[in-house]
């Protein structure tokens, strides 16, 4: 074998040893927890599971008191190229309990949630560092019931952005707009938000991060607008694990009082 074929032979070597390193050089970046949604993507050839083991919804209003949970609403993410991932939600079940404050009926509901459908894309740096964008289009498949499924599809689009202020602080906005389903009648609805954070990170493994949220719900019946703020901390005991706790307050009349949520993520 000549001098040059040895070179070769090197040099395919390395490249082929390479591969892993660069498939794993990404930090892990789940989308669990908070109000936000980060711009990174799931590094090509691997898969994100995100799961709210379990997630409490109240809403007192006048009339009525309804408590809603949540059990593994779950989102898988597969990187399927270096800028580009596929994504695929659905909640296993859900019980909501409505009391009517007049006369203390109680009624009950357990459903299965729906399927959502949808492909992130980013624009910029796609490890979520620097200055990171990306586009999220999705749809809904009306695989469950109301309440805890809408009946009917759905569709939006999501434009994440972070930003590094310093290797300890990133701050994340995400707009959003979608065809919402109507509550009470066929067809759907324009419905928009804004979210906007900071994510501090206290340590290697933890990360706190505070946002806030705006939604405006043009349901043909009601028109509401639910300001939210969020609390949420998260620990990544090794390099493709985490876990989570979250919690949102409801700052105005329109806005459920308070969310509690606690989850898991896993790379593979």
């Amino acid at each position: 074998m000549g001098a040059v074929d040895v070179k070769r032979l090197v040099l395919a070597l390395a490249a082929l040893t390479a591969t892993p390193a660069l498939a794993q050089s990404r930090d892990y970046c789940p989308e669990r927890p908070g109000l936000d949604t980060p711009a990174c993507i799931v590094d090509r050839g691997h898969v994100s599971v995100e799961t709210g083991v379990v997630d409490w919804t109240l809403d007192r209003q006048p009339d009525a008191r309804t408590d809603t949970l949540l059990i593994g609403d779950t989102l898988v993410r597969v990187g399927v190229s270096d800028t580009v991932e596929a994504r695929i939600g659905w909640t296993p079940y859900g019980h909501q309990r409505v009391r009517d404050r007049q006369s203390g009926a109680i009624d009950r509901t357990g459903r299965v949630g729906d399927v959502s459908l949808g492909v992130k894309a980013s624009l910029a740096h796609p490890d979520g560092n620097g200055f990171s964008v990306a586009a999220l289009p999705y749809v809904t498949l009306p695989v469950g019931r109301t309440p805890i499924g809408a009946g009917t599809w759905g569709a939006g689009f999501l434009l994440p952005l972070s930003y590094d202020v310093s290797e300890r602080v990133q701050l994340d906005a995400t707009p959003e707009v979608d065809a919402q389903p109507n509550a009470d009648q066929p067809g759907r609805h324009l419905r928009y938000s804004a979210a906007g954070g900071a994510t501090f990170k206290l340590s290697e493994a933890v990360s706190f991060a505070a946002e806030g949220q705006l939604i405006q719900d043009n349901d043909p019946d009601e028109h509401t607008t639910q300001a939210l703020a969020a609390l949420s901390v998260a620990w990544q005991p090794a390099d493709d694990w985490q876990l989570d706790l979250y919690g949102v307050a409801g700052l105005n009349h329109d806005a459920p009082d308070v969310e509690l949520s606690a989850g898991i993520s896993r790379r593979f």
